[in-house]
């Protein structure tokens, strides 16, 4: 048997969470399409919304799967390879720019592609920062308002 074989056999359990993930985040995002569906034509504020949440969300998870969160850690091909990856869709996004191109609308198309990247790219930022700040405030309720160990408190302002 090819050692690829062998090697996603292993990971079976870890597919299988993806798989159940993704099926969940595609049917959420067409139930959205459905619920707000955008005129031919029209600006594609669906997709818009739905991949730049999704860049939100998957900063938050990313943020807090990486301090040293292991339950999350274990959730991440669940929660962002799957739920997350199938609710996104660079396939919708491709698609949408060139109904644009195809218009005869180069800037729209041109414009869309950039307000999807850099939007993508803030939300994910806001995504990470704001789990960080979230899980520290816990962090702290939980440790009677004392900071981390090795952290210093942050000064106060005057």
């Amino acid at each position: 048997m090819p050692k690829a074989f062998s090697a996603a056999r292993r990971e079976l359990p870890v597919l299988a969470l993806v798989a159940l993930g993704g099926g969940a985040g595609a049917v959420l995002r067409q139930l959205l399409v459905l619920a707000v569906p955008v005129q031919p034509g029209a600006f594609p504020w669906t997709t818009l919304a739905v991949n730049t949440g999704g860049a939100l969300l998957l900063g938050a998870l990313a943020a807090l799967a990486t301090e040293a969160r292991p339950r999350l850690r274990a959730l991440r091909p669940l929660l962002g390879t799957g739920l997350l990856g199938g609710f996104t869709t660079f396939s919708g996004l491709a698609g949408d720019a060139y109904a644009r191109l195809a218009a005869g609308a180069p800037p729209a198309a041109a414009g869309y592609l950039l307000l999807s990247l850099a939007g993508g790219v803030l939300a994910a930022h806001v995504g990470w920062s704001g789990a960080r700040r979230l899980a520290a405030l816990v962090g702290a309720a939980r440790r009677g308002g004392r900071p981390a160990a090795g952290r210093e408190p942050e000064a106060e302002a005057e």
